[in-house]
Formats: structure tokens, sequence, C-alpha cells
């Protein structure tokens, strides 16, 4: 496998603001730099604006201003937006730079040269939105499918590319190479495109009707098409042809694009490649569209938009990258909003790895003084180390088949494994016998070691938290390659005293939960108490509390429920009735050691569906700060139904 790797998202069109699909390539193209970057390889990653054409100058007309002043601006908002996600690039090109200018020349009078282009006249359809012209089959009910605009008929002569002609030799290319065009749905789509003649590509526009574009070299009355001008910011990025950037780089080439941009990278960028005799790119990986939480395509007239930078600003950059990176198959549609960020991410982060780390930090400060003991293994910590040092090769395969939320699931059952070792080997009981001293030394390091290896596996999607993770072991940064091997914490590591909530939970819309929270305390009048204790728990009336039915419940069946660590599925006695209840006490209790068990329920909880399963209740436990649970019982057995006052 070549050392070096180039990722590219495309070069966002600056008629309009940053949006969710922009930064979902955004994010998977910083997290593939990322990753390649921790696993050894020559990276450079790229990203930028698209600032030229017929849609920037009659936006800019409509505005009032030049087409420079407006492109500054919005460019500007993307480089912003990328700040904003933490995205690290090595490169933000922009199509009005002139090292760009440059190289676009360069390339059309190559082609020109071979006689590969010459004038002509072509009527056609031509949507403005796409900047193109279209054919009757790729219209729908007669207007343009993405821009939902009826095309409008133009004539006009202009410059074309011999495109046809390299047809048979790109179908040819796309079938030796499987995986050139990814995933495999997209691949086949080009190849049926490809079966019947594809025409040529006009690829100027007049002068006197477009004046903001790059003027051809050999006709200055001619601007270069938007197309043949974009697409070539992937080459002048790395100095073609005269830097060695090129030469390190280019053979390693991956686009990362859109659905609703296939043709134009699938069969325009490499019949122009391959008519200038440059080698075509490595692989072109095709994401789906993003919907919104409805299901449907993201409109303003739907009001069913997310802005991820908004939601940034309120959960953090980490949060949003991992939420894309995990919640969306690559290639596919899917829908995205902020109340499924939120259970993904309390669900992952802050319960299975930031409560977990939580407990162990909790542990080892206070009764090792924080420092991690030298380990001495036994046998039932011998899969927990085998799990972890096999790991990264599992999602190293993952990520090169961009089956990017399988890799991150990968990671989190890991993160399971290492919360079911932390149950079963007890610590918090460990820690009060004296002689299990270094027994315990040896779980909180196995523990420590998980987490250190989740971390480097997960910086590429949370660069911030995996970084804050390690700090609150008293860990630095450490290289894939590090995570083939267990033990890499030296004994006698020291934790720091205090650290930062890794992931506190989320709450839907929190600023107006807050809100809510100022207006009930605005409308009740405290006690004295609570005067003297704002941390005081809150009170409530005789008449609150009796609106809660609790009984007693003896459990007869108990399984485990499919595809979670956390949930088992209890059919509980009440009385004369019987009840299906669902819990999270898996961890702590196994389906054998609750058959037969008296409980307290919640009797009156309205019904809900977890994991398909309807729960009729709520059994009680309580929870210690390390995370330790137990469930609330009797010390006298009294029939099932029992009213618990």
């Amino acid at each position: 496998m070549s050392n070096s790797f180039y990722v590219t998202t495309p070069i966002y069109y600056v008629n309009a603001e940053p949006h969710i699909g922009h930064a979902y390539t955004t994010v998977i193209a910083d997290f593939l730099a990322r990753f390649n970057r921790l696993d050894g390889r020559d990276t450079y990653s790229l990203t930028g604006t698209d600032e030229h054409g017929e849609k920037i100058f009659q936006a800019a007309a409509q505005a009032g201003v030049g087409p420079q002043e407006l492109v500054d601006r919005i460019s500007r908002r993307f480089s912003d937006a990328w700040e904003l996600l933490d995205i690290d690039y090595s490169d933000f090109i922009r199509t009005t730079q002139e090292r760009h200018k440059k190289v676009v020349r360069q390339v059309l009078q190559k082609v020109y040269d071979k006689g590969d282009i010459y004038f002509g006249e072509y009527g056609g359809l031509y949507c403005v939105g796409c900047e193109r012209f279209l054919t009757d089959k790729e219209l729908i009910d007669g207007v343009c499918p993405d821009h939902r605009i009826e095309p409008e008929e133009r004539k006009e002569t202009n410059f074309f590319f011999r495109m046809d002609k390299y047809r048979s030799w790109l179908r040819e290319h796309i079938e030796a190479n499987p995986d050139f065009i990814r995933p495999v749905g997209y691949r086949n789509e080009v190849l049926s495109l490809l079966s019947e003649p594809i025409g040529d590509l006009s690829i100027s526009r007049p002068r006197s009707r477009v004046p903001w574009g790059i003027p051809l070299p050999w006709d200055e009355e001619h601007v270069t098409y938007v197309w043949f001008d974009a697409l070539i910011n992937y080459i002048s990025a790395l100095d073609f042809d005269e830097g060695e950037k090129f030469a390190r780089f280019w053979p390693a080439a991956q686009h990362l694009i859109g659905k609703d941009i296939l043709k134009p990278h699938a069969v325009f960028w490499p019949t122009m490649l391959k008519a200038a005799e440059i080698p075509v790119y490595q692989h072109l990986n095709v994401g789906g569209y993003l919907m919104g939480p409805d299901g449907r395509k993201m409109s303003k007239t739907l009001g069913n938009q997310v802005d991820p930078f908004d939601l940034s600003a309120r959960y953090g950059a980490d949060a949003v990258r991992y939420y894309l990176l995990r919640e969306v198959v690559y290639g596919q549609d899917s829908a995205v909003g902020e109340e499924s960020l939120i259970d993904r991410f309390n669900a992952d982060l802050a319960n299975d790895l930031g409560n977990l780390l939580a407990r162990v930090r909790a542990l080892l400060g206070r009764h090792l003084d924080g420092v991690l003991a030298q380990p001495h293994a036994l046998p039932q910590d011998q899969p927990v180390i085998d799990a972890g040092e096999g790991l990264s090769q599992r999602v190293r395969v993952l990520v090169g088949q961009l089956k990017f939320h399988a890799a991150l699931e990968e990671v989190l059952q890991f993160v399971r494994m290492l919360n079911r070792y932390f149950n079963d080997e007890e610590p918090w009981r460990l820690a009060k016998e004296p002689e299990q001293r270094q027994r315990l030394g040896t779980v909180l390091y196995h523990i420590a070691e998980g987490l250190r290896i989740t971390s480097v596996l997960l910086e590429p999607a949370m660069p911030a938290k995996a970084r804050q993770l390690r700090a609150g072991l008293g860990l630095g940064d450490y290289t894939l390659a590090q995570t083939n091997t267990w033990g890499q914490i030296p004994a006698g590591t020291q934790m720091p005293a205090e650290a930062p909530i890794l992931f506190p939970k989320l709450e839907v819309n929190k600023e107006e939960t807050l809100k809510a929270k100022e207006q009930k305390k605005t409308a009740v009048t405290p006690s004295p108490a609570a005067e003297k204790d704002e941390g005081a728990v809150e009170e409530i009336s005789i008449d609150d509390f009796a609106r809660v039915k609790l009984r007693v419940a003896q459990v007869l069946e108990a399984e485990a429920v499919p595809k979670t660590d956390k949930l088992l599925k209890l059919l509980v006695q009440l009385g004369d009735e019987q009840r299906t209840v669902v819990s999270g006490i898996a961890p702590w209790y196994s389906p054998e050691d609750i058959v037969g068990r008296r409980v307290v329920l919640v009797a009156n909880l309205k019904a809900a569906k977890l994991r398909g399963i309807v729960s009729q209740g709520m059994i009680l436990a309580a929870e210690d700060d390390e995370g330790n649970l137990a469930l609330v019982g009797l010390d006298k057995e009294l029939p099932p139904g029992s009213e618990v006052r």
C-alpha cells in the first residue's frame, strides 16, 4: 500500500451558505485524513470554494455587489464553518486564485492543442442551477430534479470538448477497477450512463453573457465553463505539474462527493484527465442525501432543516462529528436531527464511555492515589487484552470500506466489553479487601489501557474529546500502530487529581429547558431550607408523591433483549395481573439472578416502547457515585401487588 494519502471534498459553490450536506462530506474527509495521518501515512486533505459561473454573476448582480466581493464573503463563511467543526485541512483552494487559473489555462491549452476541443453550435435545455445542458431523460415531469425548475431553451456557439471520444475507454476502466466508484450502486449507475453515447461537452460561455470566469487561452471572448474550471482544483492545489506535491499525492487521490454531482465527477472529470494525459484518480466516493428528521429532503418550506453549525455551537464540534459519522451509512440517504444526535451522544458517549472513565478515575483516586499499578494478568483478563490488540485492524478494514458507522460501532462494542469486565471484576469490592490491592490495580490498569486504545481509534472522529479522555488518565498522544500492542501505559503513570466531565448528558432544546426551569423557580416560593442551600433537592407536596403508585412485583421470567448489553425483558406478577417490563439492569444482574426476586415497581408509569417491546412500568434501584447499582427490595416477603407507601 502506498504511504501517501490524498483526500478531497468537492469545492463548494458559493451561491449559498454552508449547510449540513457540506458539513457531512467535510467531516468524512477530515476523519479519513486524521485516521491515515495517525496510521503513519503522508497525508494531504483539500477543501475550498468554487467561485465562477453564471449563477455567481447573477447572484452578485441581485445583491448589488461585484462578483469578487460576493465570493470573498461566502468563501469566508465556509472557512469559518470548518473552523467551528474542527476541520484540520491541509489546503483551502479558491478558483479565483491565480495558482488555480494558471493550471486551468494550462490544461485547456493542452487539450486544445491535441485537437480534442472544437468550436461549434449547440441547442438544448439548459438548467441555470446545474449550469449545464440536460437531456430529456434527466428531467422529471419536465423540470430539473435537483432545482425543481423548468430548463430554458438555449442555442449558442461555444467550444466543445470531445468527451464521447473517451466513453469506451472510461467504461473499460470502470469495469476493470471495481472499486473506482464506490459504493457499487453508483458505479452501476455510471456504467448504465456510458452504455450509450454521452455527447460532447460544451466547455465555454460567451463572455458577453457570462463575464465572470477564466478566459480561454486562445479566445478571450469566451470564458471557461464552470465544471471544466472547478474540477481542475484537485490538481491545481498540488501545483500541477511542476511541484513534487503532485507526484507525491495525486496517485493516491480519493474524491468525496454527494450523489447530486456524480456525473461531472464520474464522466466529465476522468475524460478530461485522459485527454490531458494525466493519470485518473484512485477512488470516487459518493455519499447520499441527508434528510430532515421527518425523513423528507430538507427545505425551508417544510421547516425540517438541520443547521450543523448551530448544533456545534450548542453541543460542541465533537458531538456533531461523532453523530454524523456514527448515524449515517455512507452512500445511503439518511434522516438526521437534533433529538437523534442527543440520543446517540447520551447512549454511546455519556453512558458507555464517559461513565466508565469517571468510575475508573474515582477508584484510582480514592484507593491507589491516582497511580496506575504494574498489572499481573489472570486468565479472565485475556479476552479483554485480545479484543483490544485486534481492535485497530478490524477498524482499519471497515474504514477502508467506507463503513464509518460500523467502525465506530466496533470501538463502542469494545467499550461495552470493558464495562462488562469492570462489573464482573467488581473493583469497588476489591478496594474493600487489603489483600486484593494488587488485583484492584490490575483491573484498573486494564480498563485504563482499553480506554487508551479506544481514545486513539476515536480521535479522527472526536479529536478534542479523545485527547481530553487521555489527559484524564495522565496520558499523551499515540499513533494507530501503538494500539496493536497491549500494555503501552507505563506502570506508575500518575492520573491528574482533577478532570472535567468528559461527556455531560445532553438535553433536547437545552435553552428552552433552562428557561422553563427558571420560570418554574420564580413561580414557586422556596422553603427556608432551600433559601439556605441552592443545591437542595426540590421539594414536592404529599399530593405530588401520592400520584406515584409503587407496588411490590415478583419477577417470573427474565431474558436479555437482543442487540443490547443493558436491557433485560422481565415478566412480573403484580397482584392478579402480569406485566412486561424492560429494565436497564443487565450490566449488574443476569436473568438467572433476578428470577424469583420481589422488586418495587412504579405501577402507574405511562407505557413506553423500548427496542420494539412495550414496557409497562419501571423497577426501582439505587446507584452510588462509583456506578454500583442495587435493586430496591423488601426485608419481608409481602405478596405481589402490595402497595409501597
